[in-house]
Order: C-alpha cells, then sequence, then structure tokens
C-alpha cells in the first residue's frame, strides 16, 4: 500500500484562501444586489428575493469557511529523491508525481496576500505543465526551491 503524502503546508494558508473567499464574496454580494434591486423596482416574482439571498449565504459559508479548511486538510507534499508528490483537491483528491529527471526550473511566487502573511508558493515546472505547492513558510518555500533544484540536476546527471 502507497502512503499518502505527510508534509503540510502553512497553517496561514487558511487565512490567505478565507480571504480570498472574503473578496469573492464581496462580489457575489454586489451580484446579488444587482439582481435584487430591480426585482423590487420591477416588481419581479417574491420568490427571487429570498433566493438570491440563500445563493449569496450559501456561497459566502463555503468560500470563507467550508472550502478553505477542507482545502487545507487535503493539501500535502513530499519530496522524494526520484519524484516530487503533491496531493490536493476538495471533493476529488487528485496525487501526482513528478519525476526528478522531468523537472525544468523552480521558481518561488509571491503576491500581495502571501506576502503579508509571510508566505511563498513553490512553482515545479516541466516540459508539459507547471505543479504549485502553495502557501508555504518563505524559508521553507526558499530551502524547497533549492532542494528540489539540486535534486533535478543530479537527476539529470544520472541518466
Amino acid at each position: 500500500m502507497v502512503l499518502e503524502p505527510q508534509t503540510k503546508i502553512s497553517e496561514r494558508a487558511l487565512t490567505v484562501w478565507r480571504v480570498t473567499g472574503a473578496i469573492a464574496f464581496l462580489i457575489v454580494l454586489l451580484v446579488g444586489g444587482g439582481i435584487i434591486v430591480p426585482a423590487v423596482i420591477f416588481d419581479w416574482p417574491i420568490w427571487i428575493i429570498p433566493a438570491v439571498v440563500a445563493i449569496c449565504l450559501l456561497h459566502g459559508y463555503m468560500a470563507i469557511w467550508f472550502v478553505p479548511k477542507l482545502r487545507w486538510k487535503r493539501w500535502r507534499y513530499e519530496v522524494r529523491d526520484q519524484e516530487v508528490e503533491l496531493q490536493h483537491g476538495v471533493f476529488i483528491v487528485k496525487r501526482t508525481l513528478v519525476p526528478m529527471i522531468r523537472v525544468q526550473h523552480v521558481d518561488t511566487k509571491q503576491g500581495p496576500l502571501l506576502r503579508k502573511y509571510g508566505l511563498a508558493s513553490v512553482a515545479v515546472s516541466t516540459a508539459a505543465t507547471v505543479h504549485e505547492i502553495p502557501a508555504l513558510e518563505i524559508e521553507e518555500a526558499e530551502q524547497l526551491r533549492v532542494f528540489i533544484s539540486r535534486l533535478a540536476r543530479v537527476a539529470e546527471e544520472d541518466v
């Protein structure tokens, strides 16, 4: 039986994802208000107002509390000599193995929210795609970037 990856991302990722969810919720509220105002002015069916309010509240709960918590619980990674294993997903859990021999370069990224909370993401690039490990402590992200890069060089030299 193959064990799942054990290394978790930073718990501060929850805060970043909740702030992102709150921003999305504000946008949904604006759109909901854009539906409710004409519904009142033009005398649309009365059920539209509670339906829009319920949808907005459900979205807020999902985006701010439920999805970030579940996303954080599922995000795991493991860096081994021959591969990087990633596990993530909310409802469907996806596990990915990235062979070191395929790694072309490794980057760290920080947006404004990640920077505010002292976090960074590590992006592992292959010829086909980019695999990202989100929301690691800055020091951990830098060490991981150097470590994966070193392992990728060793894997390339062994070929």
